[in-house]
C-alpha cells in the first residue's frame, strides 16, 4: 500500500482511484461497507481511502485547549494495516489542520478531491460531513462531484442488530468489557498495535515475561485481564500467537500509567523494539491488589489456564 500525507504534488501514478472517505476509526463494518462500494463503482480503477491525520475533532479539540479523553480505537499505523488488508492500495492520510479547516465543501470537492487527487469515484456513509463548519453533506457531494466529473456513491449506514454500528457504540462495549460484541460491529478483533517497549521485567521474574506496549492517545478498554491473540509482525519471531493480556495500571506496585503487559504462551526470545497486534478476545477479570506475590502468581496461573481454555491453547 502506497501512503500519501498531501493531496498536493501527487505522481500520476497516485492520481484517479476510486476512492472511499471518512475517519475509519476502528474499520468497522460500516467502513468496510464503504470501501467495497469505492471498489464497486469502478473496479477498474485503483482502491483508496482518504481520510485525515490528525483526526479533526483532536484538531478542534487542540483549538480550544480542550482536553478531551482520548476516543481513538486505532493509532494510524494501525488503521493503514487493517485498510491494506481490505484491499486499498493508495491511502491519503491527509493533513487536517487550518488550511483544510478552512475549506468550503465546494473548495473541498475542487481543490483536494478534483485537482488534487483526481478521484475517479468517491464512497461516504450516508452521515458524512465535510468543508469548513461541517456545511457539506452526502447531497452536497454528489451535486459537486456531478459538476466536477467525479462520480459518488452514498452508502446507508450498517446496523449491527438494533442499532448502527459505529465507532461509539463499538468504544462502549469495550469500555465495559466485551470484546466480542465490538468484534460482531468491527467484522475483527480488536486490537492494540505498537512496539514492545522496556518495562520494569517483574514479570520475567515471576515466571511469565511480558511484552510491554503504550496506550497513548487510545481509547482504553475495560482495565483489567484479557485473552488474547497476538501477531508479532516484524523480526525473527514474526508469526501468531496465543497467550493472557493485563491492560492497566498494576495497582499491586502503586504505579498509575496505563500500558499493556502480553504474555505469549510457549515462547522464548527477545521482542524488545518489535511491533506487536494484540487482539482482545474475552475479558477475564479486572484488576486486583493480592496478599504477597504467592497470590499474585497463583492468579496468573489461574488467568492462564483461563486463556488456553478459551483459545484452545491448553
Amino acid at each position: 500500500m502506497h501512503l500519501h500525507r498531501d493531496w498536493r504534488g501527487l505522481p500520476a501514478s497516485a492520481r484517479g482511484a476510486t476512492v472511499a472517505m471518512g475517519n475509519f476509526d476502528g474499520v468497522h463494518l460500516g467502513h468496510r461497507a464503504v470501501i467495497d462500494a469505492a471498489r464497486a463503482a469502478r473496479p477498474d480503477a485503483p482502491l483508496g481511502v482518504v481520510t485525515f491525520e490528525p483526526h479533526p475533532r483532536e484538531y478542534f479539540a487542540a483549538l480550544v485547549n480542550r482536553d478531551d479523553p482520548p476516543f481513538r480505537l486505532m493509532n494510524p499505523q494501525a488503521r493503514a494495516n487493517r485498510l491494506a488488508r481490505h484491499g486499498v492500495s493508495q491511502l491519503y492520510e491527509l493533513p487536517f489542520g487550518p488550511v483544510l479547516a478552512a475549506l468550503t465543501p465546494e473548495d473541498f470537492a475542487r481543490e483536494v478531491l478534483a485537482e488534487g487527487l483526481g478521484v475517479a469515484h468517491v464512497a461516504i456513509g450516508a452521515d458524512f460531513r465535510f468543508g469548513r463548519d461541517r456545511a457539506g453533506d452526502a447531497a452536497a457531494l454528489a451535486s459537486l462531484g456531478e459538476r466536477l466529473g467525479f462520480g459518488v456513491t452514498i452508502v446507508p449506514l450498517v446496523a449491527h442488530g438494533a442499532a448502527r454500528a459505529s465507532s461509539t457504540a463499538i468504544r462502549t462495549a469495550l469500555a465495559e468489557g466485551r470484546p466480542r460484541d465490538a468484534e460482531r460491529m468491527l467484522g475483527h478483533w480488536h486490537r492494540i498495535e505498537g512496539e514492545v517497549v522496556h518495562g520494569a521485567k517483574r514479570g520475567r521474574e515471576l515466571g511469565y515475561p511480558t511484552a510491554n506496549m503504550a496506550v497513548d492517545g487510545l481509547h482504553l478498554p475495560k482495565l483489567g485481564v484479557y485473552a488474547v491473540l497476538v501477531d508479532v509482525m516484524t523480526g525473527p519471531h514474526r508469526g501468531s500467537y496465543r497467550g493472557v493480556a493485563s491492560l492497566g495500571v498494576r495497582p499491586m506496585f502503586g504505579e498509575n500509567t496505563p500500558n499493556l503487559e502480553t504474555h505469549l504462551f510457549d515462547f522464548e526470545g527477545d521482542l524488545y523494539g518489535q511491533q506487536l497486534s494484540v487482539a482482545l478476545v474475552d475479558y477475564l477479570r479486572p484488576e486486583a491488589t493480592f496478599d504477597g506475590l504467592d497470590a499474585l502468581i497463583a492468579q496468573m496461573q489461574a488467568d492462564e489456564a483461563a486463556a488456553r481454555r478459551i483459545l484452545g491453547a491448553a
